[in-house]
């Protein structure tokens, strides 16, 4: 199982770093991605997307370890909750904004976007995995049949 959550998140980090890449040359996120890590000493651009996919990869492979248990929620309602959860932390992070209701109005909607569509991949694909595992290893006769 922890074969299956390395290539999920594996492939989950690479679409989402593109899509990070997409989104702040198109410029419908007003901050780089890895603008944090230049404030870190870390000067090679390479190193810094390295470095963030590495983070993006622990926190993918931490949902998809930790969600392929729950199969009584729905999982576009609990990506919908996760995605929406980190997006806006990320983003209130990032903007350093005050809690009020005029901030929201400075959060992006497309990174919000991207976030909840690879938050329901890694559920969907954790809860589909954990199933078809379960059934798979189950015996085909009763336990107390000796064979």
């Amino acid at each position: 199982m922890f074969y299956l959550g390395n290539v999920t998140s594996l492939f989950s980090t690479v679409i989402l770093l593109g899509m990070f890449k997409i989104l702040h040359l198109f410029n419908w996120v007003k901050w780089h991605p890895t603008t944090f890590l230049k404030d870190e000493g870390i000067k090679d651009k390479a190193s810094r997307w390295l470095l963030l996919g590495i983070i993006v990869f622990i926190i993918c492979l931490i949902i998809f370890l930790a969600l392929q248990y729950v199969q009584n929620v729905p999982p576009f309602l609990l990506s919908l909750i996760i995605g929406a959860a980190i997006a806006l932390m990320t983003e209130w992070v990032i903007y350093d904004l005050p809690a009020e209701m005029s901030s929201f109005k400075k959060l992006s909607i497309p990174f919000f976007v991207v976030i909840i569509t690879a938050c329901r991949f890694i559920i969907d694909t954790a809860i589909f995995h954990r199933k078809h595992l379960v059934s798979r290893n189950k015996l085909p006769y009763n336990a107390s049949v000796i064979k």
